[in-house]
């Protein structure tokens, strides 16, 4: 991060010094003369002495304050100077950096190239090209922490704590996030191929994503029976806490009685948004959290907020709740006594900031650790919610790529994830076992006809894309964890 502080303020020292315009000094003609000559004579002086003493003497007047970089430079002019081809200089000091900070061994700590650093602002600003997916690196592995509600990635099926293996046939292992979200990206409307790892599967989930326009649109309001609001909240930028209030009032002239402050699949953001959001609910003077450093210092933050919202609250988490999000539900839920629902949360209990260098290039690594109001480190261990309440089994079905074929004979994961979305579709395609059989064609021939789909007997295409679309209407229609935040408020507004 640039100190702007600091460069405001020589600035200032600059404009203060008196520009005395038109003003001179005389000088006798003798007087100076005689002070040319005595300059002259003085640098000459200090030049012998130079020669006579030679380099070193010269360079003991400005010691190495990191000698502990004479390996890094030897290496550096070794490499420049002998290698048996020409090497690129920046692209050499580039490694040197990220070397150095791979070293940290930190999956939130990375250097970003120009280009990278550019995409990296891109992540916080109005909007961006590509799939819409936060990943991180962990352990030398690409892992997805949540895709963007409303992104290609959500439509194509990626999941939370998924492992991204390869992009476009090329392996990702050992890149850090920055340089896997480099490959990820591009504009609109061109397609990435990606291979993806998943708990449960045992063979690769093949996934083909056609990019479009991510708005960073992170706030999204409805209201739903009996005076009961939920406002989601993807992520936290810019204007997140802006967009938040805007939605409240809105809400509000709707005759808001209760609100369901939904917090799933939000990977986190900037610090102070999730702060000021966590105020909004928290009463004036509560902590909001603690943010403490290695030497154990402690910055405690409180509400500043002037009066709590005077309805009932509850928040909902899932295991793509990270980093700020989870900030907010931690916040609330000690400060507020705001009851959390869903499942426990992913886990990111760090700080990071950012450098940015003259060159357009930048690096963020983690600067510091925070608590929750009570001073628990949730980092790696996640937030249990007060009730526990899991979507049901067919939200977890996998994704199935529309140009793949599936038809009678044949047997895979995907035929088997096909049959069990049938069945929730209302078509009964017999065992399910992943086989392709007359009883499954039958099946997705009704299914076809229901929808008005050309009738093949086969899934692919219209067919596929059909099938998902009923599958994800049904998930929303039975949003377990929101009829249970429902439920929880009816009985305080009730009361």
């Amino acid at each position: 991060m640039k100190n702007e502080s600091g460069e405001a303020s020589v600035e200032e020292e600059n404009q203060k010094q008196p520009k005395e315009a038109g003003k001179f000094i005389k000088i006798k003609k003798f007087t100076f003369i005689m002070g040319i000559f005595l300059v002259i004579f003085l640098t000459a002086g200090i030049t012998t002495i130079a020669l006579t003493f030679g380099d070193e003497k010269v360079e003991s007047l400005a010691p190495d304050k990191h000698a502990e970089f004479e390996k890094l430079y030897s290496t550096y002019d070794k490499i420049k100077d002998d290698y048996y081809e020409e090497v690129d200089e920046e692209k050499l000091v580039d490694g040197a950096i990220n070397g150095m900070i791979k070293s940290l061994d930190d999956p939130y700590s990375a250097y970003m190239d120009k280009k990278e650093a550019s995409s990296f602002h891109e992540s916080i600003s109005s909007s961006f090209e590509g799939i819409g997916a936060e990943i991180q690196e962990q352990d030398g592995q690409i892992m997805v922490v949540s895709p963007i509600k409303g992104s290609p990635a959500e439509k194509a099926g990626v999941k939370p704590n998924d492992i991204i293996l390869s992009v476009d046939g090329k392996s990702v292992e050992g890149l850090s996030s920055s340089e896997a979200v480099l490959k990820i990206r591009g504009e609109k409307g061109t397609k990435v191929n990606l291979s993806i790892s998943r708990a449960g599967e045992s063979e690769p989930i093949e996934l083909t994503i056609k990019r479009d326009t991510i708005p960073i649109e992170t706030v999204y309001a409805e209201m739903l029976d009996d005076g009961v609001a939920k406002i989601q909240v993807t992520s936290f930028s810019e204007h997140t806490v802006q967009e938040l209030k805007t939605a409240l009032e809105e809400m509000s002239k709707k005759d808001m009685k209760g609100l369901v402050l939904d917090l799933r699949g939000n990977p986190g953001g900037l610090l102070d948004q999730a702060i000021e959001m966590a105020s909004l609910f928290i009463p004036n003077g509560k902590v909001v959290l603690q943010v403490e450093d290695r030497s154990g210092k402690k910055d405690v933050y409180k509400s500043e907020n002037d009066g709590e919202l005077k309805i009932p609250v509850v928040v909902l988490i899932d295991d793509g709740s990270a980093s700020a999000s989870e900030i907010v539900a931690a916040a609330v839920s000690e400060s507020a006594d705001i009851p959390l629902i869903g499942i426990k949360s992913f886990g990111k209990g760090t700080v990071q900031t950012a450098e940015d260098f003259e060159d357009g290039s930048n690096f963020k690594y983690t600067a510091a650790k925070w608590l929750t109001p009570e001073g628990n480190w949730i980092h790696k261990k996640g937030i249990k919610p007060d009730i526990t309440v899991k979507l049901p089994d067919y939200a977890s079905l996998p994704y199935i790529s529309p140009d793949k074929e599936l038809k009678a004979s044949d047997s895979s994961s995907e035929v088997k994830a096909a049959e069990e979305m049938l069945k929730e579709a209302g078509h009964d395609p017999g065992k399910i076992d992943g086989f392709f059989d007359e009883a499954t064609k039958n099946a997705v021939t009704a299914f076809q006809k229901e929808q008005k789909i050309k009738e093949t007997g086969t899934i692919k295409d219209d067919t596929t894309v059909k099938l998902m679309q009923v599958i994800r209407e049904k998930i929303l229609k039975n949003d377990t964890q929101v009829k249970k935040a429902v439920e929880v408020l009816k009985k305080e507004i009730n009361k």
